[in-house]
């Protein structure tokens, strides 16, 4: 934990935290849909304890989006933690930490722990467990809005690792300042929308205004370590690729996000003009022919997943399915033991097997 550099109120750091990182500086779409909310609308914010969340928790405090009243209390934000129970005691510090802040604050805070077989589930079974508790805090009190403490460093990781993966445009522009989370994104991950406005800064100035306004924050050892992907990335990998890049290669990443998210919503707005599924549940592909491939890739994304019985596809498979559907060949493929899709003519359907 990074002791205090002077012994000031939390009054007094918020005010000073706002100063040094004022609202032009956070991303202007973030910026644009705080402006215009109603001022009774409740917030939910992610707060482990870090830089990222205290400074992000703070800086809400301090350009007023934590409507907060004269006896000091908002009545618009709440805090959630979540316990990972990944640093025994530590992790245990962190929750208290994060409670002690936030009664200083006088904002309201509701904190959760891993219960399940937490030491096997890696990176992605902790992220799940932690929206799953953030999304049933949220249902409880009816709050559909979640800010979220990422920054420009997490934006360059994440591009790293996705295109690994081999990523396209929807996973590059992730994470996303203003994300809209449909209703049917799966009971782990919730609904709503989510909020990254820090992710114009980068971590270093977010470290470094913090020092300077005396606000102290927790420090999670295990992001030194190297068991995780992203961990890896951090530590062996963007600190030489900034380097060797000769210029502010974290700036480029952001920026190259911004552009990707904005050809992912012109791809998306295309397909919604294009893509035609009938009451029935068949994709209309005369509405497809002559389209570039992109398209026809994201029709067939929102058939198989309009379609429950329909297995998830490894990409050899859908790769063979996507091909089928451009050529409109008569296709009878399998998609798991409740059935095939089918092509016959401008449909491609879901059929059931027979026992």
């Amino acid at each position: 934990m990074v002791k205090l550099t002077r012994n000031s109120s939390w009054d007094t750091r918020v005010k000073r935290l706002g100063e040094l990182i004022p609202r032009e500086r956070l991303h202007p779409a973030v910026v644009a849909w705080a402006d215009g909310r109603p001022a009774r609308e409740r917030w939910a914010v992610a707060f482990s304890g870090g830089a990222d969340s205290v400074c992000l928790l703070l800086l809400l405090l301090a350009h007023r989006w934590g409507g907060v009243s004269p006896q000091r209390r908002s009545s618009r934000l709440f805090a959630l933690h979540f316990n990972h129970r990944l640093r025994g005691a530590a992790s245990t510090a962190d929750a208290r930490y994060c409670r002690r802040v936030c009664r200083s604050l006088g904002v309201p805070f509701a904190a959760g722990a891993w219960t399940g077989a937490h030491s096997t589930g890696g990176e992605a079974g902790a992220r799940e467990a932690r929206f799953a508790y953030f999304h049933r805090e949220m249902a409880a009190r009816r709050v559909g809005v979640l800010w979220l403490g990422h920054q420009q460093d997490d934006v360059a990781e994440t591009m790293l690792m996705r295109l690994t993966r081999g990523s396209g445009t929807a996973g590059l522009a992730a994470p996303r300042p203003l994300q809209i989370v449909p209703p049917d994104a799966g009971a782990h991950r919730g609904s709503g929308i989510r909020l990254r406005p820090l992710l114009t800064l980068k971590k270093t100035e977010i470290l470094a205004a913090l020092r300077q306004a005396g606000v102290p924050w927790r420090e999670d050892a295990t992001n030194r370590g190297g068991e995780f992907f992203r961990n890896r990335i951090r530590l062996d990998v963007l600190k030489r690729w900034i380097k060797a890049s000769g210029r502010d290669a974290l700036a480029g990443a952001g920026l190259s996000r911004d552009l990707l998210e904005e050809d992912d919503r012109a791809l998306e707005a295309w397909t919604d003009a294009v893509c035609r599924i009938t009451p029935a549940g068949r994709l209309d592909l005369d509405q497809l022919a002559g389209r570039p491939r992109a398209v026809v890739r994201r029709a067939l994304h929102r058939w198989l997943l309009s379609e429950p019985r329909a297995c998830v596809l490894s990409r050899r498979g859908f790769d063979a399915l996507l091909a089928a559907v451009e050529r409109r060949r008569p296709t009878r493929q399998s998609l798991g033991a409740h059935g095939f899709a089918v092509i016959e003519g401008k449909f491609l359907k879901f059929s059931k097997k027979s026992l």
